[in-house]
Parts: C-alpha cells; structure tokens; sequence
C-alpha cells in the first residue's frame, strides 16, 4: 500500500484513509448531493457506510462509537444535514468526545458566486453554517485549495484527537477529486499530545507528593475526564500501587474496575451510595481526577468537600487547593507521581461500601411489581464482564449508580449534556464499535417517552444485523420531568405504544432474527436474566419492563428537587 500512496491521490480518498488509519472502520450519517461524490471513496479507503435515519440519530450513534473505539466520523449534507446534526455534536463537545464531522458543500465556483442554491439561505452567505459550527468544535477547516488539504486534514484530526472533541472539516464538492502528493500518508499523523514544561511538572509534581505525604486519610474521586483523555491506565496503576480508597462519579463510571478491593462506590453528593458521602467528605485530602461537576453528576451541586481538601487532575491544568497550574497535562504530572511517592502514613483499607447485588439464583422474587430499588442493584448480579451499558437521561441515568460493574464494563451516558433520545442512537454506535473490537454485549436501559425520540434507528440496527439487548422502562411518560414540576400536566404525557410491535414494523421480517418480551413483575424479569437464551442471544433482543409511574431512584428525586428550586429562584 505504502508504493500505492506515493502516486497523486484523490483528496477523498486522503482524508478517509487518514480516519481508517486512526482506527476507524464505520462511518456514518445520511447522504445528499453535496457529498454523494465523496462516498464512494469510503470502501476505496477500507471503510464501511452505515447511513442513518436522520443526522441527529447519526451524531448521536457517532458519539457512542468513539466512546468505545476512541473516535469516530460521520458525514452529512451542507445546511439542512449538518444543522440537523448540530444537538449531537454540541453533546459531543460538552461531554469532550472526538468526532469528525464532514460536511459535504457546494462548489468553490458557486460559493465564490453567491449563487441561489438549494439549502442555503437564499442571501449568498455560504459561510453561516460552518460559523455556527466553530462554536460546536475545537477546529474548523475548509478545504478549498488542494496544496494545502493534506495538512490541514492532518491538524484537523490530530486536534480532535488529542483534545478530545469533534471538529469540523467541510469538503466543497469540486475538492473531492482534487489530485494530491499521497506520500504524506506513509506517515502516521502525530497524535502524542504537548509535553509539559519540564520545570513546571516537576515543581507540580512535589507539590502534590508534599500534600500527598502529609495526608492521614487521602481518597481518590474519578470523574468523566480521565476516560475522556486517553489517562485510564495511569489513574489505574495509581489506584492499584496506593491502594486508597477509590471512588467514582456518575460520569466516571465504567473508568475504575469496581471489582478491585479498594472501589468504595459512586460518590455523588447526597445522592451517593450509602456509607459512601461520609468517607468521601471526611477525607484530608481528595485526588480527584478529570471533575465534571454538573448539577446531575453532583445531585444538584450537593458535593460538600472542600477546596482546601482537594487537588484537581486535569486535561490541561492540575489545581492545589487554590493555586491553578495551567498548561499542565494531568498524565505527565501522575506518571511521576506514581514513580515516587511511595509510602506515606496511610494503611490502604478494604472499603466495599457500595451495596453488591446478590447472586440472581438467590434474588427473592415475586408477582409484585417492579421497583427500582429493586431494579438496578439486581442488574448488577446480571451483568458480565466486557458489557457495554448503555442509559438515559432520566430514570436509568440515575439508577444506575445502585448497580455494582463487573471488570471491564463500558458505562455511556450523557449526563452533562442530556438530550433526550441519545442514547438509542448510541446504542447503535456502540454495537457497531462493539463488534469491531470483538462482539461485546451492549445493553441499553431507555424510558418510553425518550425511546419516541430516536426509536427509528432500531430499523437500522435490525438493517445492520445487529444483537443489543434493550430495555425500554414504560412507565407512562416524562418521569424526570414530573419530578421537576407538572406531574398530571398534559405536556409530560405520551402516547403508550405496542415497542414490541416496533420490532416487526421496521422491517424485522422473521422471528429468527428478533425476539421481543414483556415483564411486569419482579418474577418475570428474573426469569429472563436466569436464561442463558436471553443472555447469550445473538438476534435483536427488546424487553419492555413495566414501572409504577411514580416509582423513581432516590437520586433522581433529590436532583430534580434541586432542579426545581434553582428554576424558582429569582
């Protein structure tokens, strides 16, 4: 391939051989004549086009997919596309996922003529739409001048990767068969992120050893940063090496193997797991790693701990106490940590104070109905290792954190962001990454009012001849809603519908290739996760789970209270 690439190449097939070199095998998104052209180079390139229902489905199954593979890319047409694809990729640089976006354009020729083309604005400004972008992305670059397309797709991608958030490259469509030097594709694009300041890392580095050594019950709390920046196998041999008392946030689970010894649980303010608020806020000293402090990771900003306790591990910055280190990568600083700190005055303690779920065959079942207390710490009896665990904003967002992970559980979510419908896009993209890396189960837990958001894009999993489980909890409506305010409003109703019969109606043509099921008490969902059929099934698998409507987790409840009195505020 090498001897290949020294010839001219077209600048399609350059950028899509660039995303298959950063190890991504499906692109996705919905076609249109502005960039019709560009795909048919996705196979030259190795590349496999899955096309979505609508561009929001498709930036959301795109987040997903870089979540479990480390990026992703999708494609979508100029305006009407990518404004349609504009929520997912505002979540995606919230919640800091690399996502490429590629927006096919009109011509150079009729943008430098203004000319009154479809989807545009009628007024001749061809550059509204890439202007809105820019705030949605870390780089945004246009490809308008061949000589120059090789590097700034090379800057474009290297950003996305290393910062950790979409970018936004527009291909006009008199580019895409442009002719250029291949000979850059022989070498891997850079993607090692800006050494620290020698000096400055060694002066931070000290000064945290300093607080470190003089600490007498030091935790270590792990948040959604240290998954989203490549730092999981540093933070782990810290947690493993110190043996502290380790924590979670809502949105750092699935970063910290809750099977080790040391795992104390999902601290979340009041709404954490029991035991485990006192042991937090009780430290001298918190290690918290990638914060992301939002109102639904805290339970509306209930944390109680205090700056004076705590040193922050950033992307870019580490902050002691009250000094801010910028320019400062938190990986370099905890590498040298790790290598030198030691022993110190601390006897590391075995703290299990997350409530672990019984054996299933031992559950007490009956006919009564459903309850999330009951739900989500039997869901963790049920899970295995490997599981891609997909949840909602709403009930299953905060249920969650009652279930205990077995090693090597993946945990999507979008809590800071928090569109509903993300996650059934995102559990088509996390099954298509899934089986990339080697068929992992997903599993995803939705509410029914969400699921109406996005429920078309089941079609395209059954198209794709995919196997995730999914839970639709149907518990009549917008709960999280009704718990903020308006809980007999009309405008927190839905229409019930017959999911089963979804499964058929998106073109599942044999019962051999789905399976559909209803469990409206505790004994029926049981049976389920006994089944080694049910648990093992490689067809499309729908469960709708029947909830009382006013059922919800605690934490939800607490952090829709808090909602609500910040609403009220004056």
């Amino acid at each position: 391939m090498a001897s290949e690439l020294e010839h001219p190449v077209d600048v399609a097939q350059y950028l899509f051989t660039r995303l298959y070199q950063l190890g991504i095998r499906t692109v996705q998104g919905v076609p249109g004549d502005y960039n019709l052209v560009a795909l048919d180079y996705l196979p030259k390139a190795g590349l496999k086009w899955v096309g979505n229902c609508n561009e929001l489905n498709a930036g959301y199954s795109a987040d997903a997919y870089a979540r479990v593979k480390g990026i992703s890319a999708m494609v979508t047409t100029f305006g009407v596309g990518e404004l349609s694809a504009l929520n997912a990729i505002a979540g995606a640089y919230s919640e800091h996922v690399p996502l490429v976006h590629i927006v096919g354009q009109p011509s150079t020729a009729s943008q430098r003529d203004g000319m009154l083309l479809h989807h545009t604005l009628g007024n001749g400004d061809y550059y509204v739409f890439a202007d809105i972008s820019a705030k949605l992305s870390i780089c945004n670059v246009r490809i308008t001048d061949p000589h120059r397309a090789p590097s700034l797709i090379d800057h474009a991608l290297r950003q996305c990767w290393v910062e950790s958030r979409p970018v936004y490259i527009a291909l006009p469509t008199d580019m895409v068969q442009q002719k250029i030097d291949g000979k850059k594709l022989a070498q891997p694009i850079d993607l090692d992120p800006p050494p620290n300041d020698p000096a400055k890392e060694e002066y931070v580095v000290d000064v945290v050893l300093r607080y470190l050594q003089a600490a007498k019950n030091p935790v270590i709390l792990v948040d959604a940063g240290a998954a989203r920046h490549d730092a999981l196998d540093v933070v782990h041999e810290l947690i493993q090496k110190s043996g502290l008392p380790t924590f979670v946030a809502p949105m750092g689970r699935g970063a910290v193997d809750e099977t080790l010894p040391n795992f104390g649980g999902v601290y979340a303010g009041n709404g954490s797991n029991e035991g485990v608020t006192d042991r937090v806020e009780s430290a001298d000293l918190i290690l918290s790693i990638g914060p992301l402090k939002s109102d639904f990771n805290t339970t509306g900003f209930s944390y109680r701990t205090s700056k004076l306790n705590t040193i922050n591990f950033d992307t870019d910055h580490v902050e002691v106490r009250y000094s801010l280190y910028t320019n400062i990568r938190m990986r370099g600083v905890l590498e040298k940590v790790i290598q030198r700190m030691g022993t110190w005055n601390v006897h590391p303690e075995r703290i299990l104070t997350t409530r672990v779920s019984p054996q299933l065959h031992g559950i007490h079942t009956d006919s009564s109905e459903i309850t999330h207390s009951w739900l989500w710490p039997t869901v963790g009896s049920w899970l295995q290792e490997g599981d891609i665990v997909i949840t909602e904003t709403g009930t299953a967002n905060f249920g969650i954190w009652e279930t205990r992970f077995p090693k090597g559980v993946t945990a999507i979510s979008q809590v800071l962001w928090g569109s509903i419908g993300y996650s059934v896009g995102a559990c088509l993209g996390a099954t298509l990454a899934a089986r990339e890396v080697g068929n992992r189960r997903v599993i995803l837990f939705v509410g029914d009012g969400s699921f109406q958001m996005t429920a078309q894009e089941v079609s395209t999993m059954i198209r794709q001849g995919l196997n995730p489980i999914i839970f639709v909890i149907c518990n009549d409506g917008y709960t999280i809603e009704r718990y903020i305010h308006g809980w007999d409003d009309e405008y927190n109703d839905i229409q019930t519908w017959h999911h089963g019969s979804l499964v058929q109606a998106f073109g599942a043509s044999s019962q051999s290739r789905y399976k559909t099921y209803q469990a409206k008490t505790k004994a029926e969902l049981h049976s389920l996760f006994t089944s080694p059929e049910f648990s093992g099934s490689s067809v499309f698998q729908l469960v709708e789970i029947f909830m009382p409507r006013d059922d919800a987790p605690i934490a939800l409840k607490l952090t829709a209270e808090a909602a609500a009195s910040r609403n009220a505020a004056a």
